[in-house]
Order: C-alpha cells, then sequence, then structure tokens
C-alpha cells in the first residue's frame, strides 16, 4: 500500500483573502470616516434651555452646518457646555471672533423673532469672524442686534439718563429708519450713559462731528392756535424708546471721520434749538408777589416771545432788618432779539439798562390756570416806578411790578364769594317758595277748572257756527253773483236807452239830469256789490261776525 505523500504549498492561501480584504476595507471605511469629519467645538452657554443633544442643529443662514453632540456642566458647575460636530467644509468658520447664540422665541424692540424655533425647535446660530483658529467659544445669550457684514458706521451717544431706549431701539433719520442701538453701559463718571449705536448705509455717510442727536421716545404735545398737536417719530418708538438725527445745513461741514468721538443726546429738539443761543446774561428779580408755581426752567418771555429762562429761585433772609426775600435769577439770551438799530451793539448790561430807563419792568404771570404755573413777563411800562431792592448781589437788577398772577385770581374769587355769602339766599329761597306755592294752588285750584271747562264748551259752539257758515257762504256768494249780473244788464241796458234818449232829450231839460243821476246811482250799487262778493270770498264769516277792522285782517 502506497503512503500518502504530504507537500507543502508555497504562497498565502485563498483561505486569508476574504479576511484581508474585509480588513482593508475596515480601515479604509474608518479612515475615510475620520477624514470627512468635521472639527468638534465646544459652547458654553449660561443655561442648556432649547438645547437637546442629536437634535439641535448648528445653522449659518438657515443651512444646517452642524449637529449638538453632547451636553455637560462645566467643571464649577457656573454654565454649560455644550459640544457640536460641524462639517467639513464649515471648518474655517471657527476663527477668533466666532459668534454663537441660540435662536429662541423673542419679543424686543426689534418685533417678534424665532416664530419659526415653535415647531422645529431651538437652534444654535454661527456668524463667522476674522483671527486665528479656536476651538472653544463662550456663546451669547441674545442674538446680536448686526451682522458683521452690514456696511455702516458705529456711534457712541452720551445721555444723562438711559429713559426708554433699549437694546434694539430704531435711530431715524427724517423718519426714515437709520439704524438700531447696540447696546448701553454706565459711563466711568458714574453720570451719565453711554450708548452704543449703529447708523447703517447710506444714513452713515450724513454722520458728521456735527450732527446732533435728540430722543425720539414718548410723545410731543402742544397747544397752539389750531389745537392740540400730537407728534411722535413712530409707533416703535413710542413703545420701545428711539433716537433721531439731523446735520445742520447751512454751515460749515463737520469731520466725516467720527471715531473716537462721543456725541451727546439731547432731551429734545428743542433743547437743541435752546443751546444754539451762545450769548446768555444773568439778572436778578425780587417781587412783591408770591412765587408759588415758579419753577427753575420757567420761560422768560417778552411780548409771548421767550428771550431766556428761569436758572435759580430760592429764601434768602436779610439780618438787617429781619425780613426774609426771594430772589429769582434769570438768564436772558441777546441773541433772540434782533435789532434794527444800535441798542443791541451795546453790551447786554448797558442795552438794558437803557430799557430799564425807558420803562421795562418784569412781572410774574400766570401760563396755565390749571396747573397755577407761573412765568416771567417783560413789558415795557413806562408809567410804572421803578422798584429796586439793590442788595448788593453780582448780578444786574431788572425792577418788578405787580401782576395778574394766580394769587391775584384766588384773591378775586375770594371777594366773589364773600359778596356772595353776604346774599340771604334763605329770604330768596322763603318768597320763591311762596310764589311756587300760590302758583300751584292757582293752577289746581276749581276756579281755572271751571274757566277751562267754559272755554271749551265756547270753542265746541264757535265750531258749529262756522261750520253753518262754511256751508252757507257758497250760495250766498252764488245768488250775489247773479244780482251783480243782473245790475250789470241793467246798467248797460239804462245806458242804451240813456243814449237813445240823449238824442231826443234836451241836455238842460229835467228828465236828462235825473235819468244821469239814476245811471250814477246803478253804477254806485254794481261796484257796492262787487267788493261784497270779494269779502264774501275772503271772509265768509263776516255775515255772522261783521267786519273785521284793518289791523287784525292784517294778522
Amino acid at each position: 500500500m502506497n503512503e500518502p505523500v504530504v507537500r507543502e504549498r508555497g504562497g498565502l492561501s485563498l483561505v486569508w483573502l476574504i479576511p484581508i480584504l474585509t480588513a482593508i476595507i475596515g480601515g479604509w471605511l474608518i479612515v475615510h470616516t475620520f477624514s470627512d469629519q468635521g472639527p468638534l467645538v465646544t459652547i458654553t452657554f449660561r443655561t442648556a434651555d432649547g438645547i437637546e443633544v442629536d437634535k439641535t442643529r448648528i445653522k449659518y443662514k438657515s443651512l444646517s452646518i452642524g449637529q449638538v453632540e453632547g451636553v455637560r456642566l462645566s467643571p464649577d458647575f457656573s454654565r454649560v457646555e455644550v459640544r457640536a460636530r460641524l462639517n467639513k467644509d464649515a471648518g474655517h468658520f471657527l476663527r477668533r471672533d466666532t459668534r454663537f447664540w441660540v435662536v429662541r422665541p423673542t419679543l424686543s424692540a426689534r418685533g417678534i423673532s424665532g416664530l419659526g424655533t415653535l415647531l422645529s425647535g431651538s437652534y444654535i446660530e454661527i456668524e463667522p469672524g476674522e483671527g486665528a483658529p479656536q476651538s472653544l467659544f463662550v456663546g451669547h445669550e441674545t442674538p446680536p442686534v448686526l451682522q458683521s457684514d452690514t456696511a455702516g458706521k458705529r456711534i457712541t451717544l452720551m445721555a444723562r439718563q438711559l429713559g426708554s431706549i433699549d437694546r434694539g431701539s430704531p435711530i431715524y433719520y427724517q423718519g426714515i429708519l437709520a439704524g438700531e442701538v447696540l447696546g448701553y453701559e454706565m459711563a466711568n463718571d458714574f453720570r451719565n450713559v453711554l450708548i452704543h449705536a449703529f447708523v447703517k448705509a447710506p444714513f452713515d455717510g450724513l454722520v458728521r462731528s456735527n450732527t446732533r442727536f435728540w430722543s425720539g421716545s414718548g410723545l410731543d404735545l402742544s397747544v397752539g392756535p389750531d389745537g392740540l398737536r400730537i407728534k411722535t417719530e413712530s409707533l416703535q418708538a413710542l413703545l420701545f424708546g428711539g433716537i433721531a438725527f439731523d446735520t445742520p445745513d447751512g454751515q460749515e461741514l463737520g469731520v466725516e471721520d467720527v471715531a473716537g468721538l462721543v456725541f451727546t443726546l439731547h432731551d429734545d429738539l428743542k433743547a437743541i434749538k435752546d443751546q444754539s443761543f451762545v450769548s446768555k446774561v444773568r439778572f436778578v428779580l425780587f417781587f412783591e408777589d408770591s412765587v408759588r408755581g415758579l419753577t427753575v426752567g420757567a420761560p422768560v418771555e417778552f411780548k409771548g416771545i421767550k428771550v431766556g429762562s428761569v436758572i435759580d429761585v430760592r429764601l434768602e433772609y436779610e439780618e438787617r432788618n429781619s425780613s426774609f426775600r426771594i430772589p429769582v435769577v434769570v438768564e436772558i439770551e441777546p441773541e433772540r432779539i434782533a435789532d434794527r438799530g444800535a441798542l443791541m451793539k451795546r453790551s447786554p448790561q448797558e442795552a438794558f439798562q437803557v430799557l430799564v430807563k425807558r420803562g421795562l419792568r418784569a412781572r410774574l404771570q400766570t401760563g396755565s390756570m390749571l396747573t397755577g404755573q407761573l412765568y416771567v413777563d417783560l413789558d415795557m411800562q413806562p408809567k410804572a416806578p421803578l422798584r429796586l431792592v439793590s442788595a448788593g448781589r453780582a448780578e444786574p437788577e431788572l425792577p418788578t411790578v405787580r401782576g395778574a398772577g394766580f394769587d391775584q385770581a384766588i384773591a378775586s374769587v375770594t371777594g366773589m364769594v364773600n359778596k356772595l355769602e353776604q346774599i340771604d339766599f334763605l329770604a330768596i329761597g322763603a318768597e320763591l317758595h311762596g310764589t311756587l306755592k300760590g302758583t300751584n294752588s292757582l293752577i289746581n285750584g276749581p276756579a281755572l277748572q271751571t274757566s277751562l271747562t267754559d272755554l271749551s264748551a265756547s270753542l265746541a259752539s264757535l265750531r258749529g257756527i262756522l261750520r253753518v257758515v262754511d256751508s252757507r257762504a257758497e250760495p250766498i256768494t252764488a245768488n250775489l253773483e247773479q244780482a251783480l249780473g243782473a245790475a250789470r244788464d241793467a246798467l248797460d241796458k239804462s245806458r242804451a236807452t240813456m243814449a237813445l234818449v240823449d238824442g231826443a232829450i234836451a241836455p238842460e231839460s229835467p228828465l236828462h239830469q235825473h235819468t244821469l243821476r239814476l245811471t250814477q246811482e246803478l253804477t254806485a250799487t254794481s261796484r257796492s256789490l262787487r267788493h261784497l262778493v270779494d269779502m264774501l270770498e275772503r271772509n265768509p264769516q263776516a255775515l255772522l261776525f261783521g267786519k273785521q277792522p284793518a289791523k287784525e285782517a292784517v294778522k
């Protein structure tokens, strides 16, 4: 029996081919997966509200570029760390200035945003930035007001108080939306507020070093000859605050580069116009009237035109005569007065001294009877005495006279009340009560009732008589017309007969004279009958009551 011969085959066995191919394909898939995998980024937020693992997307311009893979607390438990994987082609977005924020439904001064997340859920928005590559970021809690690619100019405003201005408040130019407020912070002196804003193109070219900004929040109420006027920049500015700006015309153009400049935010446009008057002169006034209702900022007017304002009202004690006095310091702006001569070319103090010699006096006037607010009224009163206190103050003094202020109005009302108190209203009431009682007894008494009953019966009888007269008036009128026609026929026949007789009878004979007289009487009778018929046609009741007088007929 032959023994088997065992031979060793050289090379690799085909059995190992499949595991080798599997390992190669698996390795290739692993390498391909890692090579195509995007970068991993870590973002820290204050809370994880709306963020879910494997659901929350990373979006750029509404396009998904990544997804959240994990959420955990930071080592100090102060923030939440969100780990997200971005697509490979979005790796260049991860720079130092890149910003992340969570998009949720939000109501702000800019309106309602993020409504789409009510159905799709919250997502993380990314805004690419510049700088060195980075993988750890601090997320923003609120979306940025402006995107980094928005053209425009950043400005800084300073205000005494913030008011209703908030992040996202609009900025207007001539009523057109031109920018938004980016944010605000306290100034270093802790007395003012710095407001950071952005003016979009092409309105940024209008912002220069001489541009004026004022608050456009709230309502501007004014009462004039045409009634009550209400003005506001827009409904959005009324609700969420706003700012308006303008660059003056007719002046030297300001510098266009405003980087580093801090603009003043005025309360309103009126405040800007008031500050345009540079020259200001102070005077002191001493009034005999009560200054209740006179406040700092009250206007100083001349002939109804504002020429200044009150800047100080205080109480002083005079130890020399143990009395009190109230100096009122006013600030007058001479530039508001246009001079056609040489008076205002002098110094303001000299010009007002000349006006005082000519009769310039100051008095308190009531600006509003509703609020009792007072203002200082300047007027020329040459006959008024020159009253000066000469208190030795640094400010020159303007003479004053007593005015028709609120106290005088109260005194007049008090005098009227005192006169009314002297009237015996009880006696007048008693007499009025007696008169009313007598009138009541007369109206409700039996005599008046009997008279009304008799009058009613008389009116009923009169109606019956008039009804009979109306029924008989037409036949009587027809008979009279027939009689009038017969009389006319007789007259015509008499005239014909007269014509025949006239030829036969001599004019001097008695028969001729009697015939003429008969003809005249027939004519008069016919005329009377005609008048009677006309009168009965107009007034048939004349057959019963007779002919009315001429005046009553006219009535």
